[in-house]
């Protein structure tokens, strides 16, 4: 009797073991902060969609480490205090083990502070002020948690002003909107113009939501401007093109690289013909990768179009970067990721190229310069300013040294 009811016990045991599926392992909370609402929403919403198409796949092909990517949004608003509170959040309620994103510079500079302090690494993916990067270096900080897959601020500014001076103009006019990306971008485009021994001939501001330029336009016309750069995001930069227009005033106009927004292509309509812009990425499907992309974006999203291709294409690329350091980590752990980070021995295949040691301890800046197209307004798309690079397009284009 006692022999029966110890094999019916293991019996019944065993059965309960097979009955109770194994316990997943936990997933890997990734979070993603950026405006999915208001003026800067056409960027955040592509970043985050990028990051949402990675991770999908990521996931398909059996996470990281065996374990899934879970992504915790959170919309910042724009606004450097609401960014500041989801920081806070992310790190110390949901527990994430890196964030994704920051589309506004002031936003970025308010709020990564809270990660560097949690040892915690952060991947901007669109904001570009050039001091983003810079803003926990060595000394003052044993190691810096901030890296960054945009094309920064001094690497566009020099851009813009090469490509002016290239193209033989003389009196230059910078219009700069009013926030910390459109006055860092100013000082930049300042900088780099008086190293090159040129004096902007006017140097205007503007505020978020303004939709008459009429008066820095004028002034810029009085001082016998030739060109103008450009410094803001899409809906304020339609309507310098607009407000040109209006006034019969047709001069070059080469702006910042979210002159790429739908936005500004909608507000500005056949106005926006002819602006330049550097770029990352311009819709192409030459390379496998980039067809992948954006067929899945596509198909995943049901859109006519990415509403900024460009954050869409960088914060896709941001979370294959992060993915392959935490393998290479083998923990999520905050300092053995960032270590990672700075030292990847494998290339990663992205869209906007494939990156090969994309940061060091020194350089957390994953673009450099000769990575960086033109792109131009034409007719509703974005296409390339250049026929030598569209010629190129197939080419993967290799980080320089010493980008930052």
């Amino acid at each position: 009797m006692r022999s029966s009811l110890t094999a019916l016990a293991a019996a019944l045991a065993c059965a309960t073991a097979f009955a109770v599926p194994a316990l997943a392992a936990d997933p890997i909370k990734i979070g993603v902060t950026g405006p999915y609402t208001g003026g800067s929403s056409s960027m955040g919403v592509s970043m985050r969609d990028g990051v949402r198409l990675a991770a999908e796949e990521i996931n398909k092909n059996g996470g990281v480490l065996g374990r899934q990517i879970q992504l915790v949004e959170r919309d910042d608003e724009a606004k450097n205090e609401v960014g500041s509170q989801v920081a806070q959040e992310l790190i110390n309620k949901e527990k994430v083990v890196a964030t994704l994103g920051f589309i506004n510079t002031g936003v970025a500079l308010a709020a990564q502070r809270f990660y560097q302090e949690a040892e915690i690494p952060v991947i901007n993916n669109v904001a570009t002020g050039t001091v983003i990067t810079n803003q926990f270096n060595p000394p003052d900080y044993d190691n810096n948690y901030v890296f960054r897959t945009s094309a920064y601020d001094v690497l566009q500014a020099g851009m813009m002003a090469d490509e002016a001076i290239a193209q033989g103009f003389k009196k230059i006019a910078i219009l700069a909107d009013s926030t910390n990306y459109g006055q860092l971008g100013r000082e930049d485009l300042e900088k780099y113009l008086k190293a090159k021994g040129v004096k902007p001939v006017a140097v205007e501001k503007f505020n978020i939501k303004d939709v008459d330029m009429t008066p820095q336009l004028l002034k810029s016309q009085a001082a016998g401007a030739d060109v103008i750069l450009a410094y803001g995001i899409g809906p304020e930069l339609a309507q310098i093109a607009n407000g040109m227009s209006k006034l019969g005033w047709k001069v070059p106009m080469i702006a910042s690289w979210p002159a790429s927004m739908q936005s500004f292509i909608d507000i500005a309509g056949a106005n926006g013909n002819g602006v330049i812009m550097p770029q990352t990425f311009i819709e192409d499907k030459t390379l496998p990768k980039r067809k992948s992309f954006l067929d899945g974006y596509y198909a995943s999203f049901k859109v006519n179009k990415i509403p900024t291709p460009v954050a869409g294409a960088q914060g896709y690329d941001s979370v294959y970067l992060l993915a392959a350091a935490i393998k290479q980590a083998g923990t999520t752990d905050g300092p053995k990721v960032r270590a990672a980070l700075e030292d990847l021995n494998s290339k990663v295949e992205g869209v906007v190229t494939t990156y090969d040691k994309p940061f060091t301890p020194k350089d957390h800046n994953a673009i450099s310069r000769n990575m960086v197209v033109f792109g131009r307004v034409q007719d509703g798309k974005i296409v390339y300013a250049k026929d030598e690079d569209a010629k190129n397009a197939g080419v993967v284009r290799v980080k320089e040294k010493a980008s930052n």
